[in-house]
């Protein structure tokens, strides 16, 4: 089982919003660039990608999916005029949604919408060392307000279990801070702050009872790629939640957190400039929900 990685859903500027970031984060660069041809959205743009090691997918598929501050990125920065020079690369044409100040979490932090619309935090980590620079941040806002804790240990047992894990780096889950009496409208005890490791992969989650006008949507989901059918099966099983969501290896979990489950060998399929052999994969997937590798490598072979 590979890196999970997240997946960006633009409407026309996958590829633009691509090379923005490669531009905003050293160490970064873009991959990849496929066309396919004959989906409903007509003809998309993958584009593969990574930011400061972290990769990256972003397709432009249409209008369908707008980012919210339910998933945003946190980025951490070693001094604060890391923080000041990163927040001026991402904020112009964007929203602030919490101020570049001094906080008593960190000594330098804000959190933005940049001109695409896509969340990110940005945090001076003081002395402590930055393994890994980018972390995806789950809120769980609304109807699954609260829950964040029991997430993480579900995401955590996902794939602590999942097949071909071994392996792959830690999979746990750590509850950082909580919110205490008298800070209403959150409850007390719910998650301020927690950690958790899937693959080796760090992300972050944190309840707010505060009144918020999204949730999450498959405008950003996390894909898995797995080497096995065997891992496919395994974790359709475990996370998907709403059959009505099942399309292309996409579902939802029972949080409403979109996932990919996919083949590692789509990446060979789907690369290598043969046109005709992108055309009959992206076909067959199409009318798959969840992906059936051996069906896959009979498209690409014709």
């Amino acid at each position: 089982m590979q890196k999970i990685t997240p997946h960006l859903w633009f409407d026309k500027q996958a590829r633009e919003a691509a090379e923005f970031y490669v531009g905003v984060f050293p160490g970064s660069r873009i991959n990849s660039v496929t066309t396919l041809s004959g989906t409903p959205s007509g003809d998309c743009d993958l584009v593969s990608f990574e930011l400061a090691g972290l990769p990256f997918l972003a397709i432009s598929a249409g209008p369908f999916f707008k980012f919210n501050p339910s998933v945003s990125f946190h980025v951490k920065c070693s001094t604060k005029e890391e923080v000041d020079a990163t927040w001026e690369q991402l904020a112009p044409g964007g929203k602030v949604l919490m101020p570049l100040d001094t906080y008593p979490f960190s000594a330098r932090y804000g959190w933005l919408e940049d001109r695409y619309g896509l969340s990110w935090q940005v945090i001076h980590v003081g002395g402590n060392p930055v393994v890994q620079k980018l972390t995806p941040a789950l809120m769980f806002v609304g109807n699954v307000c609260g829950k964040a804790e029991e997430a993480i240990h579900f995401y955590a047992s996902v794939f602590q279990s999942a097949p071909g894990a071994a392996g792959t780096g830690e999979t746990k889950a750590d509850v950082l801070a909580r919110y205490g009496k008298g800070e209403e409208p959150d409850n007390e005890g719910t998650l301020r702050y927690a950690r958790f490791s899937l693959l080796g992969q760090e992300f972050v989650a944190m309840d707010s009872a505060h009144e918020h006008r999204f949730a999450f949507n498959e405008a950003i989901s996390f894909m898995v790629p797995c080497d096995t059918q065997e891992e496919i099966d395994d974790l359709w099983g475990k996370l998907s939640a709403d059959p009505k969501a099942e399309q292309c290896g996409w579902l939802k979990d029972r949080y409403g957190v979109s996932w990919q489950i996919t083949p590692a060998v789509m990446r060979e399929l789907m690369g290598g400039g043969d046109q005709k052999r992108i055309e009959r994969v992206t076909q067959a997937f199409l009318k798959m929900k969840k992906f059936d590798v051996a069906a896959l490598m009979r498209a690409a072979a014709g």
